[in-house]
């Protein structure tokens, strides 16, 4: 599986967390994830753009327009990643 143009895996993860930091600076609201869950975010973000833009035929891989899709596509799993999190209810630390 070619991803970003690429099958090596350090790359994919690399360009992954670009993807997913940048997917994160422009959506706004505090999102509240790490590292880790920023890079899946990106890496998912890829997915999901790579498939649906080559199977409408938009770009093949390897071409810059996929970078772009990636981050459109992981700005849409922020989005859905949104929805489906539970609020975490506040801690009242001056009650105590």
């Amino acid at each position: 599986m070619e991803l970003f143009g690429s099958s090596n895996w350090l790359v994919i993860i690399l360009i992954g967390f670009v993807v997913g930091l940048l997917a994160r600076f422009l959506k706004p609201g505090d999102d509240g994830m790490g590292i880790i869950m920023t890079t899946l975010v990106g890496i998912a973000g890829a997915l999901l753009a790579g498939w649906a833009g080559q199977k409408m035929g938009w770009y093949s891989p390897g071409q810059p327009a996929g970078f772009v899709g990636a981050l459109l596509g992981a700005i849409v799993v922020l989005i859905v990643v949104a929805l489906f999190r539970r609020k975490r209810p506040t801690r009242d630390v001056a009650r105590r």
